[in-house]
This record gives structure tokens, sequence and C-alpha cells, in this order.
């Protein structure tokens, strides 16, 4: 582990090369990274794998993550989640309702899907420890709805809403812009910076995501999510900036197959 200027920096690249059985081809496949004393346990896919190879169709996308330590003890917390995604794909927002931060705010689970059903896009669960002062740690855990935001500057939003209720209830309300890059396999970039928990005394230590959605506008079906197999897999890289300086960047490859 080498030190910059102060703070600690581990960078992993795992690249999974994925040759396998095409009975195989459906399952998800784990990832597990470690830097020091924290492991992250990292896992996702897509459906369907048969895709076209000169055009996009429409998928969805599930992702799920844990953080812990080998030593047993809580995690440090995690500050800033990012996320770089394959070109060979788009999003399509066309005729898709879109949700205010400010519709969100202070509303449970029910209330925010409530007052935006048809701006949904995602949807999972969060878990966190809140460890006060000489109290045992409690763990917490929120459903997490992620809604169609406005555009920014031309990109693409999705606000992540949850809702806990210790010390107080409270709505954690997240914007994350969904970039357009053109870096190697890479088209799409986000990050999501962590809100405080219970004032500072949460710490995240899993998620589960479910993204993709349908729709019909003006006659035509849409599909938030869309993707192609032209090279035969799919790219994407995850990073984690934790409280304490750490950082893990970790790459992911999952195989397609081309549709006839």
């Amino acid at each position: 582990m080498e030190r910059i200027q102060g703070r600690k920096r581990v960078t992993i690249f795992v690249l999974l090369a994925m040759v396998l059985l095409a009975s195989a081809a459906t399952a998800a496949y784990a990832i597990v990274v470690r830097a020091g004393n924290i492991v992250i346990t990292a896992d996702g896919g897509f459906a369907p794998k048969a895709l076209p190879k000169h055009e996009n169709a429409p998928i969805t996308i599930h992702g799920s993550g844990s953080i812990k330590t080998v030593s047993g003890e809580l995690p440090p917390i995690l500050e800033t989640l990012t996320f770089e995604f394959d070109r060979h794909g788009a999003l399509d927002t066309t005729g898709l309702e879109s949700c205010t931060a400010g519709e969100l705010q202070s509303q449970t689970v029910a209330a925010a899907r409530k007052a935006c059903p048809n701006a949904i896009v995602g949807e999972g669960v969060g878990g966190a420890v809140v460890k006060f002062p000489e109290q045992s740690p409690i763990p917490i855990s929120s459903p997490i709805t992620l809604f169609n935001g406005p555009r920014v500057h031309g990109d693409d939003t999705v606000l992540a809403h949850a809702y806990v209720t210790i010390p107080v209830p409270v709505a954690l309300v997240v914007p994350i812009v969904i970039e357009k890059i053109h870096k190697g396999a890479f088209g799409y970039r986000t990050e999501a910076k962590i809100p405080k928990i219970a004032g500072g005394a949460g710490i995240p230590v899993s998620a589960s995501i479910h993204i993709g959605r349908k729709w019909t506008f003006k006659g035509k079906v849409h599909s938030y999510l869309n993707a192609r197999c032209e090279v035969g897999h799919f790219d994407a890289k995850g990073s984690f900036k934790f409280k304490d300086g750490t950082f893990l960047s970790a790459a992911f490859l999952r195989p397609c197959q081309v549709r006839g």
C-alpha cells in the first residue's frame, strides 16, 4: 500500500476473463477486492444475455455489494461511489416522466413512490450500521428507489431516495448525473456522494439494486436501458472512496451473446 500526500490509495484492477459454457452464461460472477483491512464483495449482471450485434435492444441490469473488514470491526465510512459503463449501449428517457428532489424531500418510501410513480427506473435495498459513542452498533436498512431526474447541462440524472428512522426519521435524496464520456471502452460515468447517515454515525455496509423500465410514448415502446453485443462482452469499472482516505477501484467484464 503506497501513501500519496499522506492518504492511503490502493488501486485494484480485476479483469475477469469469462470463457464459459453457454449454459452458464446467465450466471452472475462475484469479485472480491481488498485494501488492507477493508474487503468489498461485488456482483452483478444484465438480462437478456443474447443481444443484437449492431443495434441496441432493451436490457435490465442488477448489482449488489457489501463492505466488511478482515478484523470484524466496522469499516470506515464510504464517501463516494463512482461507476463507468460500457459504450456499447444507450440510455433512453424519451417521453419518460421525471421527478425533482423537492418532490422527494421529507417523504417516506411509500410517499416518494406515490409522488412520482411514472419516473421510477430502479429499486433496491440499502443497509448500514449506526454506531453512537458508548453504544452497541444498530443495523438499519431502507428500500432504495431510483427516479428519473431533470436533465443537468444536457445530461440525464437519477435521484436515489431512501428513508431512515434512526436517530430521527429523515429522507436521503442523492442526485446522480449520468455523464457521457469518451474513454476507451467506457461511454457513461456516474458519481454518487453518499450522504451522512444518522448525523455521520451511520456506516454503509450493503446495497442491492435492479434497474430497468419500459413505457410507451406516442405509440412506440421505449426502454430506459439498451445495449448491443458488438464485441462479445461489456466493461464496467467501480471506484470506492472512504472517509479514512482508502481508495479501491475494480474493473468488471461480463460476456454477452450475439442474437441471430
